[in-house]
């Protein structure tokens, strides 16, 4: 395999994706993401096609569009890595997690040990259960190589 497509999904808030795109400089690897910009990616709706009066409308249409581009890159990857934060609950993560395992896609789920009781069905459908980004970065590495690590 030539070029492989890693779709990064998931918690915003830290710099978990930046870490794995450095530690795999020099890979065959292209890097997708949903939009990261929370504000953006929680107004594209009302920016794009009008202010709602209901909370759940507005929200509605910014589900549906970021939909567009999250469904297609899951749907174009290779792996798809999905990272869980501790601070919020990332139902659009765990959403995107069983998309890309009902599309049969290479699951990675990158989180604490202290989300491992909430989420032992998403862990079920992946491949690899990773704790640091670098542990993610380090199986990229082994898959897209087949070297040992190191």
């Amino acid at each position: 395999m030539s070029e492989w497509t890693v779709y990064l999904s998931g918690e915003i808030h830290s710099d978990w994706r930046q870490r794995i795109v450095e530690a795999c400089e020099g890979l065959d690897i292209r890097f997708l993401s949903p939009v990261t910009d929370h504000d953006l990616s929680d107004d594209c709706g009302a920016m794009i096609l009008g202010e709602e009066q209901e909370a759940f409308w507005r929200d509605h249409k910014s589900a549906k569009i970021n939909a567009i581009r999250g469904r297609n890159q899951i749907a174009r990857a290779d792996v798809v890595v999905v990272r869980f934060g501790d601070k919020y609950k990332q139902w659009n993560a765990a959403f995107d997690a069983g998309y890309a395992a009902a599309l049969g896609k290479a699951l990675i789920t990158l989180h604490d040990a202290t989300l491992t009781h909430a989420l032992k069905e998403v862990d079920a459908a992946a491949l690899a259960w990773a704790q640091t980004p670098e542990q993610v970065a380090a199986i990229l590495r082994y898959v897209v190589t087949g070297r040992a690590p190191g």
